[in-house]
């Protein structure tokens, strides 16, 4: 039981992760369909946030940890990161997809 859990998580691992790398494939060398700008700042991120989640998945914390003690600072410098690579998910993902419809439509 517990041998097919795993193999499911790393199966549903590799299919996210293999659909991320392709948006990404798709952002840095086809055309963009979403705006300049947030095709710029996805090229930016994009690597910022593979290394986030890398680091996050590999040491098991929390995606947000967030403490009643943390100062301000601190808040800001957990929560910035999180929303720049859902943001970055998000923006690769929906210039994919439209790229993908794009030229389903067209053919």
């Amino acid at each position: 039981m517990f041998s097919k859990r795993k193999s499911s998580i790393l199966i549903e691992r590799l299919l996210v992760w293999t659909l991320y790398f392709i948006s990404g494939f798709i952002l840095y060398s086809k055309e963009s369909i979403l705006p300049s700008f947030l095709i710029t700042f996805t090229r930016i991120i994009y690597p910022l946030s593979i290394f986030w989640v890398q680091i996050r998945i590999k040491k098991r914390n929390n995606f947000l940890p967030i403490d009643s003690k943390m100062t301000t600072s601190q808040l800001w410098f957990n929560l910035l990161p999180v929303f720049a690579s859902l943001l970055t998910v998000i923006f690769s993902l929906t210039n994919a997809l439209l790229y993908v419809l794009g030229k389903i439509i067209i053919y």
